[in-house]
């Protein structure tokens, strides 16, 4: 608590679901000032009417902003202390689709938060990642993994006693936009859900877990890592049962881009990876800004030769009732679409 209390905090993507849910959690731990920064000019009105309003949350400001443009990120950062950096395009069909747009929006303007944070002397800033950027198909994935990167070699930019940078990454955020629980919820008013493939599987994770996990990459880091949650894997099946049992199923097939099973961390980066209680590290393969190795409040164990991560080697599944629990705590249920407007993909 007393890291966050009185602190200016700046999110980056503030205005999507993980914005909106960490900004919740920050308020509640006292931060001085927080910064929602999107480029989404009618959620910001709409966050403003409906979640934060300026007589309840003075802390709050609303900043109209791209980080694709460095000029106007280094105006926002003037006098904050950490940033979340949770700004990307993330739909992978559409980034496939528009892939000047994606290496824009998320190899640039990382390159772009990492510049305007070292030129505001901000002390710590943790960037949000996915599972697709380890061993990448598509170009979301692919413009994630360079943004990976680009933050952990931040560190060296900063030196020594600069701003230490960090990553995150955890895999599918339940209910989150773009996410197939809300298509399946509205398609099961029709009768029949759209599956790409019965057996695939995915990491899922709740808002609430995702924010957790950047709390702790907050408290832990001593800059260049990766963090990776422990969290539970289902088939797309069972998460098709868990919202709709009784209704058919449709198979349409694997998507442009997509992969059957997920993977956090691949077996070529056993040999850096650490694991703790709740999560594992990935070390930086270089740590020129730091003589001293980092330590953490827990004594970890070094992962053995050949171990990955994977949604389909995962330790822990969620059952269909399991699935059906954390859906009706965390998803709200939309209203049902008409029936020419439901997608044809799941």
């Amino acid at each position: 608590m007393s890291e966050w209390q009185q602190r200016s905090v700046m999110i980056t993507g503030g205005t999507g679901s993980f914005g909106k849910a960490c900004a919740r959690r920050l308020l509640a731990m006292g931060v001085r000032r927080l910064i929602l920064f999107s480029r989404d000019e009618q959620k910001h009105v709409a966050i403003r009417r409906e979640i934060f309003p300026p007589e309840q949350f003075p802390a709050v400001r609303f900043f109209i902003g791209d980080v694709r443009d460095r000029d106007r990120l280094r105006l926002a950062m003037r006098d904050v202390d950490f940033v979340i950096h949770a700004a990307a395009m993330k739909h992978v069909d559409m980034a496939e689709y528009n892939p000047q747009e994606c290496i824009h929006t998320n190899v640039g303007g990382a390159e772009n938060v990492i510049h305007a944070a070292l030129e505001a002397g901000v002390h710590k800033v943790v960037a949000l990642s996915t599972d697709k950027a380890a061993n990448p198909i598509n170009l979301y994935g692919a413009t994630k993994l360079c943004s990976d990167k680009l933050f952990v070699a931040a560190n060296s930019l900063a030196g020594e006693r600069g701003t230490r940078f960090a990553v995150v990454r955890y895999g599918n955020v339940l209910g989150s936009n773009g996410s197939v629980v809300p298509l399946f919820q509205r398609q099961r008013h029709e009768g029949c859900l759209t599956l790409t493939d019965p057996s695939m599987t995915r990491f899922i994770i709740t808002l609430d877990q995702g924010v957790d996990l950047v709390m702790t990459a907050f408290a832990w880091m001593s800059g260049g890592e990766i963090f990776v949650p422990k969290i539970p894997s289902t088939t797309v099946r069972d998460l098709a049962r868990a919202v709709a049992p009784d209704c058919a199923h449709q198979i349409v097939g694997i998507r442009p881009g997509e992969k059957l099973h997920e993977c956090m961390i691949p077996e070529d980066e056993a040999h850096l990876t650490t694991e703790f209680e709740n999560h594992y590290i990935i070390q930086p393969a270089l740590r020129s800004w730091s003589a001293e190795p980092p330590r953490y409040p827990e004594v970890g164990r070094h992962c053995p030769e050949g171990f990955s991560y994977a949604s389909d080697n995962n330790r822990e599944w969620l059952s269909v009732d399991d699935l059906r629990d954390l859906i009706d705590r965390c998803v709200p249920c939309p209203k049902p679409l008409a029936k020419s407007l439901v997608p044809h993909a799941a």
